[in-house]
């Protein structure tokens, strides 16, 4: 099956997938495994490739994100168990004021995914989240929403996030010129301005009509602890270095690494250290810290253990999703897309986004969005007028906000949020995939608002 009648296909998949998922009450692993199944023999993948097109999206999201979660997950169970989650959130409030967790956590997702992919990021950042929602009783989906969008915003906009980088690179190079990377970080920052004015106000909206299954669960009912209780059940809080050391060493191994990687020089002791996984785990190893300052050494086994139990369901349903996103990479859906991309090359700043969002929307990464169409426009720059150095750096990110657009069942991103956000599936339409359509939406006007004054 190629053409019209495979994107039909691939459509009704997504929508028996969300019914088998929210109304049937189907588990997304169960469900996400069989549509994955059934679509890639409807789409023709030869009977004898799809046990091996399954294996290699499970396994390849396991290697590139499992461990990550794993490790970052004990982080925040290390951090919740010492109470510097809580530290932590009393030094945001300060900041910010109890009122605005929202826009604490919007900012910081947004700071933090420059140099971080949102995936980690997120698993990084939720111990302050959580710690935040307890600390101002305010809604914890407005949380989760503030600082998912905030995290996919950088993500998808500024280097020296790899889809920006990869992207710039292939129109830069399509314009026989050097990488302006300092001109994409600019337009990227400037554009994240109302994809950020937006997201706060969209997550103050949806934390007021969906609830995470916690809060559903005390829908009505009493507070069980007091802040206060909480904090005095903890004895002495640690210090704030202690309490931010396992989050911020990570993203400053991280980004220090980027940094050199994008300056083109190499360090190898900084690129061991600034892999995620390796990052994460000197985190893992100053909680292990926190936890002997608190003389609580003893309990690690059973930390560790309890971590595990929570994962494991994240981990193998995010493995689903990675298999869908496989199974549609190997259909002939891509390569239709783009051997039709000339009918929209007419549209200008407007082509690479719709291009990126369907790309996007079929097949769940937005790094590959970003990468695929900068490959397909590269050569068609100066057909559809932006062949000059800021117009480029100006499409990189045209690309990047067609590349949030949107987040659902074969993103990974989609359910590290909905599982770490203690929200349901349908809930995670309602919060993550509305969340990126309207981010998208209010991402290309302000692209159209910059391109006003630079064309």
């Amino acid at each position: 099956m190629s053409g019209i009648p495979l994107i039909i296909a691939f459509v009704i998949a997504i929508i028996i997938m969300i019914v088998a998922i929210s109304k049937l009450k189907i588990h997304p692993f169960i469900s996400i495994m069989t549509i994955s199944l059934l679509f890639g023999i409807v789409a023709g993948i030869p009977l004898t490739d799809i046990p091996g097109v399954i294996g290699t999206g499970f396994s390849n999201t396991f290697k590139s994100i499992g461990i990550v979660i794993i490790l970052g997950a004990l982080i925040g169970t290390l951090l919740e168990k010492t109470g510097a989650a809580l530290k932590m959130a009393d030094c945001v409030v300060r900041l910010v004021g109890k009122k605005n967790p929202e826009l604490a956590m919007l900012i910081m997702g947004w700071i933090v995914s420059i140099p971080v992919f949102c995936d980690s990021g997120f698993v990084i950042l939720n111990p302050i989240r959580k710690a935040l929602v307890k600390r101002t009783m305010k809604s914890s989906v407005a949380c989760t929403v503030a600082l998912s969008m905030g995290l996919y915003i950088s993500h998808c906009f500024i280097p020296p996030t790899p889809g920006p980088i990869a992207a710039a690179n292939t129109l830069y190079e399509g314009l026989g010129q050097d990488t302006n990377l300092l001109l994409v970080m600019f337009f990227g920052a400037i554009c994240s301005i109302l994809p950020l004015i937006v997201s706060y106000f969209f997550a103050k909206y949806i934390g007021k009509k969906v609830k995470a299954m916690d809060e559903a669960d005390n829908d009505g009912g009493e507070i069980v602890q007091t802040y206060e209780e909480l904090v005095a059940s903890y004895g002495k809080l640690p210090s704030g270095f202690l309490s931010f050391a396992p989050i911020i060493l990570p993203i400053v191994l991280m980004g220090l690494s980027s940094a050199l990687a994008m300056a083109g020089k190499s360090v190898a002791v900084i690129t061991f250290l600034g892999t995620p996984i390796i990052a994460i785990a000197v985190g893992v190893i100053f909680g292990l810290i926190l936890l002997v300052s608190q003389k609580k050494s003893k309990e690690f086994n059973e930390i560790t253990n309890d971590t595990l139990k929570v994962t494991g369901p994240i981990l193998f349903i995010t493995a689903a999703g990675g298999v869908l996103g496989n199974v549609i990479a190997s259909t002939s859906m891509v390569d239709f897309i783009k051997s039709n991309s000339n009918a929209l090359a007419t549209l200008g700043l407007l082509f690479p986004f719709l291009l990126a969002a369907i790309l996007k929307t079929a097949q769940g990464s937005s790094t590959v969005a970003l990468t695929t169409t900068a490959g397909i426009i590269a050569p068609m720059l100066s057909t559809i007028g932006l062949a000059t150095s800021p117009l480029a750096a100006l499409t990189v990110i045209a690309i990047g906000a067609g590349a949030m657009t949107v987040s659902h069942a074969n993103d990974s991103y989609f359910w590290v949020v909905t599982n770490f956000g203690e929200m349901k599936v349908e809930d995670g339409y309602k919060t993550q995939t509305l969340g990126t359509l309207i981010m998208g939406i209010a991402a290309i006007i302000n692209v159209y608002i910059v391109y006003l004054f630079i064309r």
